[in-house]
């Protein structure tokens, strides 16, 4: 079996060794795929580095809805630039979207994720979208723009907004905290397992509420959804790696 953590951020391990370490038990968890999500100009450069090291990590470049908040007109161009240089590179725009726990400049933080929004459609890149306290705002605007490839990652909003997802035909990343939280393992109830893939988002949302969370955790999100669509472990697995096939594979080689 191959298991994937479609968002995490081992960047944030300032050490190479720690990442190492970690990258070193997820593949003895056999977490063959780790896909790790920019959240700012640091962290894109950080993040290509890891890709030409380490095989087992898949780039997702994007900007935190907050972090892009403090870039001049300048400053944004350049980071996109290096985006827009490096798309051969990445199998995903990420992490992008809204954020209106943390600011509520929803305007401007629109105009940035329509520039992702656009880069993803014209370069058939699916969108890893956060969207926190800003749910309906965010669905709303990837509607509008008839969007096909998006994985909404940690989803916290109500279930009438989970299943205009699904209609959509949308995908969820469940996070590991879904072995205590009830509002993931009522989502993955009424979701297709075709919908969903699993996230770490580490170092945060330990599934044992520790600190330091790592993609090898990413097997608790499988164990979890495959006891509650009553499927053994390696079924859930398998459809997992399809959905991951069909969505980032299909055209990003």
């Amino acid at each position: 079996m191959v298991f994937i953590d479609v968002h995490c951020h081992l960047d944030f391990y300032k050490s190479d060794k720690r990442i190492f370490e970690r990258i070193e038990r997820a593949k003895k968890a056999n977490v063959g795929i780790i896909i790790n999500n920019g959240v700012n100009g640091n962290a894109n450069q950080k993040i290509l580095e890891m890709v030409e090291k380490y095989p087992e990590i898949k780039a997702a470049l994007g900007f935190y809805p907050v972090d892009a908040l403090k870039l001049t007109e300048d400053e944004l161009d350049r980071e996109l630039r290096l985006i827009r240089d490096n798309l051969h590179k990445i199998v995903a725009l990420g992490e992008v979207g809204l954020d209106l726990k943390e600011n509520p400049n929803l305007k401007t933080q629109k105009r940035i994720f329509q520039i992702f929004i656009d880069m993803a459609k014209q370069n058939d890149k699916p969108l890893i979208v956060h969207s926190r306290r800003a749910e309906a705002e965010t669905i709303r605007l990837l509607e509008e723009n008839d969007m096909k490839k998006v994985i909404m990652h940690c989803f916290f909003g109500n279930m009438n907004l989970v299943k205009r997802i699904i209609d959509n035909g949308w995908c969820f990343s469940i996070p590991t905290i879904i072995k205590f939280s009830e509002h993931f393992q009522n989502l993955v109830k009424i979701v297709p397992i075709s919908q969903l893939f699993c996230e770490t988002d580490s170092p945060y949302l330990h599934p044992d509420k520790k600190r330091d969370n790592e993609p090898a955790n990413v097997v608790e999100a499988y164990n979890m959804i495959a006891k509650i669509k009553g499927i053994s472990l390696g079924e859930c697995e398998k459809k997992i790696e399809e959905n991951y096939k069909r969505l980032f594979e299909s055209n990003n080689q």
